[in-house]
């Protein structure tokens, strides 16, 4: 659970800084009114924190849903009970 938690909080925060530049660049590069550079800030601090949260809401809950359907038993592939030995016949044979 620690990898996972590490993984969500890191992916979310270079997803939440690329995000911040995205929405923040126009304001360097085009230099609208002074007035206006606060608001595109506010904007994007705002979406940054949205893309950060959303990112780790994400990965937790593929994280919880796969353990709980683990632990319920959802089928998946099943597992033979013993490896299969190459040249030789199986025990139930």
């Amino acid at each position: 659970m620690t990898v996972e938690i590490g993984f969500a909080v890191l992916t979310g925060a270079l997803l939440a800084a690329g995000a911040f530049v995205a929405v923040s660049v126009p304001c360097v590069f085009l230099a609208p009114r002074s007035g206006l550079r606060p608001v595109l800030g506010a904007i994007a601090a705002a979406v940054a924190v949205l893309v950060f949260l959303g990112r780790v809401i994400d990965v937790l809950w593929r994280f919880g849903r796969r353990d709980t359907a683990a632990e319920v038993g959802a089928r998946g592939p099943a597992s033979p009970g013993q490896p299969s030995q190459p040249g030789r016949t199986s025990p139930d044979s």
